[in-house]
């Protein structure tokens, strides 16, 4: 019996003068080898009665009885308690999904635990924002006063300060940046 690669065996009693297949008189237990620890399941109790009218088990029967204690008890030997492993019992479904429910509980509340690219990107752009660049706004005539102080007449005070040769080498050796100055200049509400 069973499926192809999972064993499954009846012990049953039958007749000896019967077919190996044929119809038995009764089934007494089960045999799974498959598993670890293999499943061996008798009725203690139809196996000492039929053992006790006569009944001669095979070698495997034999086998199985020894492990579970049968044999012994049969026979008044020793070690009626047998040698029989069994599994450990599985936890039942519902305390399983308890557990996980409680653990869920426990988890964080700020969503997934792996977050997508643009969604990380998101998170370290809020935590370390990008430095604001202020803008200046300046009306027309205040922006004709601004450029009237930056122009010529500073960059001469600063000519006249330094003599001539060394103007030169001061030119030479400053490298050439560009100042750049954000002005906004907003038109005035015309008078009407």
């Amino acid at each position: 019996m069973g499926k192809i690669r999972t064993p499954f065996f009846r012990i049953v009693v039958t007749d000896s003068r019967k077919a190996r297949n044929g119809l038995s008189i009764e089934e007494i237990g089960r045999y799974v080898p498959g598993q670890e620890p293999s499943i061996m399941e008798v009725n203690s109790d139809r196996a000492q009665y039929w053992l006790g009218v006569g009944a001669q088990p095979t070698a495997a029967v034999e086998a199985i009885f020894k492990v579970t204690g049968d044999w012994q008890k049969f026979k008044g030997l020793p070690g009626t308690e047998g040698t029989l492993r069994f599994a450990t019992p599985k936890p039942a479904k519902s305390i399983a999904y308890e557990a996980a429910v409680k653990q869920a509980m426990d988890e964080p509340k700020e969503g997934a635990t792996t977050m997508k690219k643009k969604a990380q990107e998101k998170l370290a752009a809020k935590a370390n924002p990008a430095p604001v660049v202020e803008e200046v706004v300046v009306s027309e005539a205040t922006a004709t006063e601004v450029v009237a102080e930056v122009s010529e007449p500073t960059a001469t005070e600063v000519v006249a300060e330094v003599s001539e040769p060394t103007a030169t080498e001061v030119v030479a050796e400053v490298p050439a940046e560009p100042v750049t100055m954000d002005v906004v200049v907003e038109p005035e509400a015309a008078a009407e």
